[in-house]
């Protein structure tokens, strides 16, 4: 892949307010949308108190973040108003903000929306369009000095499905990452707060996504933190013929994949799944103290 080898990967990704240890396996991210119309779970958590439930659900299960996102970015989404955006986001940060300590990550490209957010407690900004769509966004999170995920996406959640190509997926996601990452610290934000996440399914073919995900260690090699959201897409549709309700055995064996190749955070909907499995992967791959806790 073209670009920069800045440094190794770190062991730590700074974010508002403190730092998470990336170990050897992935940190997890639990997804809570409370949205009406999310690809998986739209409506099941769109309350106030069905949204804490399931969050602090999700810190039981073992999840190191809670990913909280008040308007869907699947293929064709229609775009919310910030304003409703905004109702939706923010009760449900102040609450869970409030009963857990676990950061917790908004999923917004609007800047105001981060602002907020912030404001509620959310000390990531979780950003499908690597911090373009927003021009103010690079300058919020500079100024709360919070931790970025920078996301590639291949147009806007309304065009990006519509017959995306590429001459070369790895390099040219490769190049828009490391080019974010100069601009983001241009913009005043601290490298050690950048995290990258190549974007699956964001304006990517199956075959593009599966190309990405084979390639861990071409993003690993831009230094910093990798991020993988896999969980339930499309993609594992294609390769095997399941519905969305029926693909966390698919996401279980992405994930495994991602991890024996070293990815640092898996942001998926189904935790406790996906934990039992790395930790018996672990088990295997990895025994050391492990096998003291086993008779």
């Amino acid at each position: 892949m073209p670009g920069p080898i800045t440094s190794p990967v770190p062991s730590r990704w700074s974010i508002r307010n403190g730092s998470l240890e990336l170990d050897s396996a992935p940190l997890l991210m639990g997804i809570l949308n409370v949205t009406p119309d999310s690809f998986s779970d739209g409506g099941r958590f769109d309350t106030e108190s069905r949204a804490v439930d399931h969050a602090l659900q999700l810190v039981a299960d073992g999840a190191a973040i809670l990913d909280i996102g008040g308007e869907s970015t699947r293929p064709g989404a229609d775009v919310v108003d910030v304003n409703e955006e905004l109702s939706r986001v923010i009760p449900a940060i102040s609450s869970i903000s409030a009963a857990t300590d676990v950061p917790i990550s908004i999923d917004t490209t609007k800047a105001s929306v981060a602002s907020e957010a912030v404001a509620a407690g959310a000390r990531i900004v979780n950003d499908v369009s690597g911090l373009t769509f927003d021009p103010l966004m690079p300058e919020v999170c500079a100024e709360h000095k919070v931790g970025v995920v920078c996301m590639h996406i291949k147009g806007t959640p309304q065009t990006m499905q519509d017959d995306p190509r590429y001459d070369n997926v790895v390099a040219e996601v490769g190049q828009f990452l490391s080019a974010r990452i100069a601009a983001l610290r241009s913009a005043g934000i601290a490298e050690s707060h950048i995290c990258i996440d190549p974007g699956i399914g964001f304006g990517k073919t199956a075959r593009h996504n599966l190309e990405l995900l084979s390639n861990i260690d071409a993003l690993r090699r831009l230094g910093r933190p990798v991020l993988i959201g896999h969980s339930r897409k499309r993609f594992l549709k294609r390769l095997l013929g399941r519905e969305v309700e029926e693909r966390t055995a698919g996401t279980i064996g992405v994930s495994i994949a991602l991890a024996s190749q070293g990815v640092d955070i898996l942001r998926v909907h189904d935790v406790g799944a996906v934990r039992d499995a790395l930790t018996a992967w672990r088990c295997v791959t990895e025994p050391g103290d492990l096998l003291r806790t086993i008779d």
